[in-house]
């Protein structure tokens, strides 16, 4: 793609942009491209209680959903921007063939340090996903963007619901080797059919990866919008990160007392962030992307708020039905704001948004861990609520501000 927004072919015929605008087939591939690469950070999360007792005595295994999402992170900043460098279906490909090793790595570990390493790993090459969505952005037009990347949303977020069921039904039935050996047939189709179906596009930059990373310190520098998008949605995404990390743990605590196979059906749940993602995607479009970014803030402070009162599996059930809808809601209400911005660095735009989405999402599981340690769910929940809180305040008051400076 040229900075014009033109594409070529895999018989380099050129296209515009609003000519070569995603059909249903394709823009269905991505969404299950999506979907399959991002499961992969998230199938530790309902196994954790397995994982921790086949390693006992071993610090590792609580580390586990921490440092994949710090790999995710670190594949945000050095990988995501090549995507504006080299063409993009070639990087696609490649990075799915490359957590499919990772997955063998997994698999394979025998001690809870090299599976700690390994989830690093998946973390790191699973960044693939955001590879695609900036692709979709810019195969959309504008005034549809909103509304394809929300549909490409759908899903990611259908696979952050269905790792979580299929990783607790495959750990409590069959042990957690045998899901991550499952991922690795799951990605190589991943890879097929982005290699199959994606068109080919050209680098909308010509600088080498050094400057190209440097130029990620001017781009923060320069567009206030895309610092209080991801600092909004790195707050929102800790607090999410947070319940699914702690939920298997609380769940085999009393009054529960349910493994990881329930953990994990608490995914089905998330169908709700499934739908929201392109109903706030079309709002987006309408009515501007602000006001859809106060709401999911707002819904993720009151589910947290349900967490902490109302300690029961009807509790859970209604919490986390809020908090999935506030954070999906947000993140693409957040996306179709950063989008906007720099169409010829959109990788670049991405990287910093999701590098800093995924850091708040990896202390919220770190912090939650601590928090767990220290004070039990109470102690989760009640950090939780000022975080979310935090993150409400900066998306309503900070529109405000703007329009009282500019008055």
């Amino acid at each position: 793609m040229s900075e014009d927004g033109t594409y070529y072919s895999k018989k380099d015929t050129f296209h515009t942009r609003s000519a070569s605008e995603p059909g249903k087939g394709l823009v269905f591939a991505m969404a299950c491209a999506c979907g399959i690469a991002v499961a992969n950070i998230y199938y530790n999360q309902p196994m954790l209680g397995v994982i921790t007792r086949s390693f006992p005595g071993e610090l590792a295994p609580s580390l586990i959903p921490t440092a994949t999402q710090l790999g995710y992170a670190l594949g945000l900043l050095l990988l995501v921007p090549l995507g504006d460098l080299i063409e993009r279906r070639r990087l696609i490909v490649l990075q799915f063939l490359v957590l499919a090793l990772s997955l063998l790595f997994a698999a394979t570990s025998s001690t809870g340090w090299a599976l700690l390493g390994a989830s690093l790993c998946i973390g790191f090459t699973a960044s693939v996903t955001q590879q695609i969505i900036p692709a979709a952005a810019s195969l959309a037009s504008d005034n549809r963007r909103g509304a394809i990347i929300g549909s490409v949303m759908s899903g990611l977020l259908s696979g952050m619901l269905l790792s979580r069921i299929l990783a607790g039904f495959i750990a409590t039935h069959y042990g957690w080797r045998a899901m991550f050996w499952l991922g690795i047939p799951l990605v190589l189709v991943g890879a097929a059919s982005m290699a199959l179906l994606l068109p080919l596009s050209r680098p909308t930059t010509s600088m080498q990866y050094g400057p190209l990373l440097h130029s990620l310190l001017q781009l923060w520098r320069e567009e206030s919008s895309l610092r209080r998008a991801t600092l909004t949605q790195g707050l929102i995404f800790a607090v999410f990160s947070a319940f699914w990390t702690i939920l298997a743990l609380h769940l085999e605590q009393p009054p529960f007392h349910l493994g990881a196979d329930v953990a994990g059906l608490f995914g089905i749940i998330g169908v709700v962030g499934v739908l929201a993602a392109p109903i706030a995607g079309r709002l987006a479009d309408r009515r501007g992307p602000g006001q859809v970014v106060s709401t999911g803030a707002f819904a993720a402070l009151l589910s947290w708020l349900i967490l902490a009162g109302w300690n029961s599996l009807a509790g859970l059930i209604f919490g986390v039905i809020l908090l999935d809808f506030g954070m999906q809601s947000a993140m693409v209400a957040n996306q179709q704001i950063i989008y906007g911005l720099k169409p010829q660095a959109r990788n670049r735009v991405n990287s910093l948004f999701m590098v800093g989405m995924f850091i708040g999402g990896s202390l919220g599981s770190g912090g939650a861990m601590l928090a767990w340690k220290i004070a039990d769910w109470q102690g989760v929940a009640g950090s939780a609520i000022a975080v979310a809180l935090t993150a409400f305040l900066i998306a309503f008051l900070a529109p405000l501000l703007l329009q009282h400076k500019h008055s």
